[in-house]
């Protein structure tokens, strides 16, 4: 059982040592990532921005909405355009439609 606690306090330590995230106020984001969001994705506002620091190397992780539709942007630490991140379960998308049934008829 000791054996067992240690190998989690291992791998839990190594998780929070890999990558540190910290939250960034949207004015403080570089004008870079914010152009780049003006420009290539029209309607939508920044709801919050993560620094994430992982392996010595820096990352901006942007989330932006236009109603229900929610994207997650990446941006290295001179604020290029990386990546849009794979949706997250729990992230807003719109409800499915619920499925109708007729009352048996007699």
């Amino acid at each position: 059982m000791k054996k067992l606690l240690f190998i989690m306090v291992l791998v839990m330590g190594a998780l929070v040592v890999n990558a540190q995230r910290t939250p960034v106020k949207v004015a403080d984001l570089q004008k870079s990532i914010t152009d780049n969001i003006a420009k290539d994705y029209v309607g939508f506002t920044i709801k919050d921005a993560t620094k994430v620091v992982e392996k010595d190397v820096v990352t901006y992780d942007v989330v932006v909405v236009k109603g229900t539709t929610q994207e997650t942007l990446c941006y290295d630490n001179t604020g290029k355009f990386l990546k849009k991140m794979e949706a997250k379960s729990g992230t807003a998308k719109p409800a499915p439609k619920p499925a109708t049934t007729k009352p048996p008829t007699k």
